[in-house]
């Protein structure tokens, strides 16, 4: 497992006076993933992605990449993964001089998804990766149109959970998260079930690379869809992210952070709670009030009258 962060000389100041010291940054590389697929006779390579991530759980970052991508439905649909280096191949391209700047760390530059013989891969959809990103220009409809082509298929949401259990979710993301103690700087994801217990947790410089990761480690272990589950996002939840909750079956999405109003389009269509904003004392429902226990909606607030709505 590479180290997940690195040190630097920096400047620490205090208002007019200056310290030098060192600080830990969250690391981030590129990582290539490449699919190797087709019947034995005729196999095909093709790099499929290539993301800034954090340098641990690459495997699982690269299986629920494809997994909430539609590339992949069952882990026997993936026969092995392993790494590639920049001399197995063509040279990954990165700007910036990468390798000056941090020569200690070992180079885990790739990592290649060999498919079982027999599953069938849609070249279309590889070309269309990251089809569903907020920045592809593809309006909201259609994206809402593309997901209810790929997604599997979901039962109805029988996930429910104490408002009491949420309050203290983030806390429990937070005590577990060990990089980001180290740097300060790293999204996380979490999976908890209805009594709060943390499942699983994976950190990454970006937020979509964490819950792939997750996700992925899920996916390989055979236990998705996660039913009955709930996702916690340290930071916002965006369409992206949304997508690949549905993608990995989830009931429920929790954020410490906003949603966006196609990520709540999402929720609602499919049938996934979603709440926002969560902290230790407050936190807004957009979907799904009724998976949530243990409140009172108040309905005049100068007589206090309320009733139960979870």
């Amino acid at each position: 497992m590479s180290q997940a962060f690195f040190e630097t000389s920096v400047e620490n100041v205090r208002e007019r006076y200056s310290l030098a010291t060192s600080d830990r940054l969250a690391l981030g590389e590129p990582l290539e993933i490449q699919l190797c697929y087709g019947p034995a006779s005729g196999r095909a390579t093709k790099s499929i992605s290539v993301t800034m991530r954090t340098p641990e759980d690459d495997p699982e970052l690269a299986a629920g990449f494809l997994m909430t991508e539609g590339v992949v439905k069952d882990p026997s649909d993936i026969h092995s993964l392993e790494y590639g280096t920049p001399g197995d191949g063509p040279p990954l391209s990165v700007a910036g001089g990468l390798e000056r700047i941090l020569p200690h760390l070992p180079r885990r530059t790739r990592v290649v998804v060999h498919l079982s013989p027999d599953v069938k891969v849609s070249l279309a959809t590889l070309e269309r990766n990251f089809y569903t990103t907020s920045s592809c220009g593809v309006c909201g409809k259609a994206s809402l149109l593309a997901l209810q082509t790929v997604c599997p298929p979901r039962l109805p949401n029988m996930f429910s959970i104490e408002a009491d259990v949420l309050y203290h979710l983030p806390a429990r993301l937070r005590e577990a998260q060990n990089i980001f103690d180290r740097t300060g700087g790293l999204h996380a994801a979490g999976l908890f079930d209805a009594d709060g217990s943390l499942l699983g947790i994976r950190e990454d410089v970006g937020r979509h690379n964490a819950i792939d990761k997750l996700i992925g480690a899920e996916f390989l272990a055979d236990r998705t869809p996660l039913r009955n589950r709930l996702l916690l996002l340290s930071g916002r939840a965006s369409f992206e992210l949304l997508q690949k909750a549905l993608m990995g079956g989830v009931s429920m999405v929790a954020a410490v952070g906003a949603p966006s109003s196609l990520a709540v389009q999402v929720a609602r269509q499919f049938d996934i709670a979603l709440v926002g904003f969560l902290r230790q004392d407050h936190f807004n429902i957009y979907h799904g009030a009724e998976h949530i226990r243990g409140i009172r909606r108040v309905i005049d607030e100068e007589c206090g009258h309320a009733h139960e709505i979870g």
